[in-house]
């Protein structure tokens, strides 16, 4: 689980002649993650792509449009099966002919129907002007024009044009129609002389009938384009569902064909020969090897490079020796000199004898050049470092993370930041532990639980993105952690009703098991919430470091894990105990020594009031050699070493958004409910009134009243209970939704920031075989 999935880097040596074959078998396998060929190698091309591999991605092009056009779910269930490609190319053909005449239709009656739509906009002031449209323009003496604008300054502007020689207009409601005679010898000059007037200019539709009568005949036409569209929807409502799998068949075969074809590319290549590298899990070379001697026998070779473990920064840390994995299935042994020259190795899927004939004269005799292929792939061994250096540009290995089916949903918070690298631990199943934990106990509610739960489930079941699917399955977890977390406290809506009922009318005891600490009498719970979130903070961070500890220590060994990581580890736990011990106890906060302690005021009474004198001196000792040995390691973070404390205290977040949330609920049921005060042994006690509301100085089970905190708008008459539910539901509604955000922005925040920097990097590379999941065809 916190590590992911061992890999492999393999190569796949042959000769061209069974490079299609080796294709097939490799992808039908869905295990190898290619790696490109970066050139390196003299005498190596990276491979051309397969013939038809052009012509296939133009078709893939093709049907993706025509699933565009038709809307096509690629989700939805098929019931097609195999596709023939011989037959495909025809069929699509005729597809996207039918497709694109019924698109052509729909976009035609679409542009007509958004110019009527223009047309009818701009025949409403003329509608309103009232004049037929016969009448606004076709004059052979008079120049007109329709616009809307002021009609004093369009008068003004006509008394002041010299070409024309006696003008009328029409108003109404802003809308101006002018008639002008020009003067003799004089024409085209009224649109000139409205230049500079509030005047725009309205086209006039060339039609005999009035406005009104116009726009009727606009909206038959509209309403007939409407149908005649609606009937080309109803066509390709008909094509999606007789075509519908078959396009969603073919984008897959077209998909799968356009891999094969494309994927020489990524190969090394001369003109005889091909070297494949790539990645898959260690456990399932096997299946790899012995696939492809099925496939090809002797005319191609597989060999496991290395399984290699890789530092945070990209470079090999360390090599696991590879040898035979099982009889008939290996790689070659260095020869004595080191130079890994595979005329001089023994490899293959097969073991040779003395009296077999070589692989390389197999290969040659069908064209090849293996043994340089093989040279070329094979590991050098750097001396100057001791580490391994590919000559493929392979980089750190892709990863496949590691973690239960109940974990996993997780991973999409991980992801967030970045997905883990080769090197790191996945704190993915850290996450599934803590961040629940610190929402559900932040908010610590049945009835906000069971609607968060709701939430989570119907997300989790009623879509089907995994993307919705997995964040639903975080948010169901988070809700099922509030749910418990509010019976533990009692509450359901910020009601003590779990507490009535349960713990104390069924399981006999005198309150919850534990609370949030709001009424006078039991506010030492909300001091003890402080302190157990700082140490809860102290955990948190402890296992960070103690990551990055392991992570050190595995790659560069103890000295420098001591001085990267060690140190941060004495600091932070040598501060803490020096905090919680007496040394100095009269400077510091007396909550530290009285939650765990014993009798009043002791949320949990185990009897701890703090370390003693001594224990403080060593852990003030232990932070000191912690900050020194980043003065003799990684001296630019001794400014950082703040952290040991801010960071910690970071956490009393969680505290402090469970009183909050807690708070306003009380406020939203103190306005619909009302509260009263008790007096009690261990001072006031605050109650709903879900009954009817006590007089002030009356007894209440054994207790006087002594405070009316609010009056409640249930015991206030008709028109207020009205009120008050919608106070209630609206009040409910406003902690529900900020439950959510508060809850879960400083669960994550705390995950994120102060965990996930500690230790994580996520640089992960996303494991990509070459291959396809077939949901529409079949490979036979």
């Amino acid at each position: 689980m916190l590590r992911p999935e061992r890999m492999s880097r393999v190569s796949i040596t042959g000769a061209k002649r069974v490079l299609d074959d080796v294709i097939e078998t490799t992808h039908d396998l869905n295990l190898l993650h290619v790696t490109d060929y970066d050139g390196a190698w003299e005498g190596f091309e990276p491979g051309d792509p397969i013939a038809g591999a052009d012509a296939a991605a133009e078709r893939l092009v093709t049907v993706r449009s025509l699933e565009s056009i038709l809307d096509i779910d690629g989700d939805r269930d098929n019931s097609g099966g195999r596709v023939d490609t011989d037959n495909l190319a025809d069929r699509l053909e005729r597809v996207r002919e039918a497709v694109n005449d019924c698109d052509d239709r729909r976009d035609d009656l679409r542009d007509e129907r958004r110019t009527l739509d223009e047309r009818a906009s701009a025949m409403a002031p003329l509608e309103t002007l009232g004049i037929d449209l016969d009448l606004l323009s076709g004059y052979d003496s008079l120049e007109t024009s329709v616009g809307q604008g002021d009609e004093q300054a369009v008068r003004a502007a006509l008394d002041a044009a010299e070409d024309i020689e006696r003008y009328e207009t029409f108003a109404e409601d802003g809308v101006i129609a002018v008639f002008a005679r020009p003067a003799a010898g004089s024409s085209d000059v009224l649109e000139d002389a409205l230049v500079g007037a509030e005047f725009a200019a309205i086209e006039v539709p060339d039609a005999e009938e009035s406005p009104t009568a116009y726009l009727d005949d606009l909206d038959d036409r509209r309403a007939e384009l409407d149908r005649e569209t609606e009937s080309v929807e109803a066509e390709l409502d008909e094509l999606r569902e007789e075509h519908g799998d078959f396009l969603l068949a073919a984008e897959e075969q077209l998909t799968i064909e356009v891999e094969k074809r494309e994927i020489p590319l990524a190969f090394a290549t001369t003109n005889n020969a091909f070297v494949a590298e790539g990645w898959l899990p260690t456990e399932q070379f096997v299946d790899l090897a012995e696939s492809l001697q099925a496939s090809v026998g002797e005319h191609c070779e597989v060999e496991e490079l290395e399984r290699a473990a890789y530092d945070s920064s990209g470079q090999v840390a360390d090599r696991e020796p590879t040898g035979p994995t099982e009889p008939g299935v290996g790689e070659p042994e260095t020869a004595a000199d080191g130079s890994g020259n595979a005329d001089e190795q023994s490899s293959g899927l097969q073991p040779l004898d003395d009296d077999s004939e070589s692989d390389d004269s197999r290969l040659e005799a069908d064209g090849g050049e293996p043994s340089e292929a093989r040279r070329s792939s094979s590991v050098e061994r750097s001396e100057s470092d001791g580490g391994t250096e590919t000559r493929m540009g392979n980089g750190e290995p892709p990863v496949v993370q590691k973690n239960p089916k109940g974990v996993r949903p997780f991973e999409l918070l991980t992801k967030a930041v970045g997905r883990p690298s080769y090197a790191e631990f996945d704190p993915t199943i850290i996450l599934f532990l803590t961040f629940p934990l610190m929402f559900g106990f932040m908010i610590g509610d049945v009835g906000y639980g069971l609607i968060y739960s709701g939430i989570g489930y119907w997300m989790y079941t009623g879509f089907d993105s995994d993307t919705f699917q997995r964040f639903g399955a975080v948010a169901l977890a988070a809700g099922i952690s509030t749910v418990v977390f509010g019976v533990l406290y009692g509450e359901i809506f910020g009601l003590h009703l779990v507490s009535t009922y349960l713990w104390e009318g069924v399981v006999g005891l005198s309150h919850a098991p534990i609370e949030k600490g709001l009424s006078p009498a039991t506010s030492y719970w909300a001091r003890t919430w402080f302190v157990v979130t700082a140490l809860f903070g102290v955990l948190h961070l402890n296992l960070a470091w103690t990551f990055e500890f392991i992570e050190e220590y595995t790659f560069h060994g103890f000295a420098d894990a001591l001085k990267e990581t060690g140190s941060w580890l004495l600091a932070l736990n040598g501060l803490w105990v020096f905090i919680f011990s007496r040394l100095f106890d009269g400077s510091k906060p007396d909550l530290l020594f009285e939650v765990f302690a014993s009798g009043e005021g002791a949320a949990f009474e185990l009897g701890f009031t703090g370390f003693p004198s001594w224990v403080g001196i060593v852990g003030g000792v232990a932070f000191l050699v912690g900050a020194g040995l980043l003065v003799a390691g990684p001296t630019h973070e001794l400014v950082e070493i703040h952290q040991v404390l801010a960071h910690v205290l970071s956490y009393l977040r969680i505290a402090a958004v469970l009183l909050a949330k807690a708070g306003m609920a009380f406020a939203v049921n103190l306005l619909f409910f009302g509260v009263y005060a008790t007096e009690s042994e261990s001072g006031a006690e605050w109650h709903f009134a879900l009954g009817k509301m006590p007089e002030l100085n009356s007894m209440y089970h054994g207790h006087e009243v002594i405070e009316i905190l609010g009056p409640g708008l249930i015991h206030q008459g008709p028109l207020f209970v009205a009120l008050g539910v919608l106070v209630l539901i609206v009040g409910h509604l406003v902690v529900l939704l900020l439950g959510i955000t508060s809850a879960g922005i400083q669960s994550i925040r705390l995950e994120y920031f102060e965990f996930f920097t500690k230790f994580y990097e996520g640089s992960g590379t996303t494991y990509k075989p070459f291959g396809y999941a077939r949901r529409f065809t079949t490979d036979e």
